[in-house]
């Protein structure tokens, strides 16, 4: 894990003063960071009954989408609004920094599923929280929640008591 924390580089005051944002550009830049990371994400659910894997805008989307790829699997994207041109289910939540609108598409998922969320980071819980919802509103299971980086002290795998929680890196 040391490789992979060595490509997260803190960004002080982003996105407004007193936040040390996690940039993750590093890694996503280095094909064997990347590799290395989505394989570590999906390693603990090899052989589950997994049967999609969900993942946040944006970069939610990076590590989703690849550890959908890898496990030959549809991948959902849960996206601001707007952004979804189908029916969707909404919720609206806290973030470390404010407030958010997430979408699904209705159809995205259904009561057969049990969906892997993925997402880069996980802080306070709120967005992670909000995607577990949309995904049971929708009749599914959320089989657990993998994140690359969690930021233990902002108390978010609390937020996530009830779901199987992996974390790659913690600070």
């Amino acid at each position: 894990m040391y490789r992979l924390k060595n490509k997260i580089r803190d960004i002080p005051d982003f996105p407004k003063p007193g936040i040390i944002f996690k940039d993750i550009t590093p890694l996503v830049k280095d094909p064997a960071a990347l590799r290395l990371s989505v394989h570590q994400l999906l390693h603990p659910f090899l052989g589950r009954d997994i049967t999609a894997v969900a993942g946040m805008e944006a970069r939610g989307f990076i590590f989703g989408s690849l550890v959908a790829w890898e496990l030959g699997l549809p991948f959902i994207p849960l996206r601001k609004p707007g952004k979804l041109p189908y029916d969707v289910q909404s919720v609206s939540y806290d973030l470390e920094y404010g407030s958010a609108l997430l979408e699904i598409h209705i159809d995205s998922v259904d009561s057969n599923d049990r969906v892997l969320l993925i997402d880069d980071l996980l802080a306070t819980g709120g967005t992670a929280k909000a995607s577990c919802e949309l995904i049971e509103r929708l009749g599914a299971t959320v089989e657990a929640c993998a994140f690359v980086v969690e930021l233990d002290e902002l108390g978010g795998r609390e937020k996530l008591q009830s779901y199987e929680v992996h974390s790659l890196l913690h600070y």
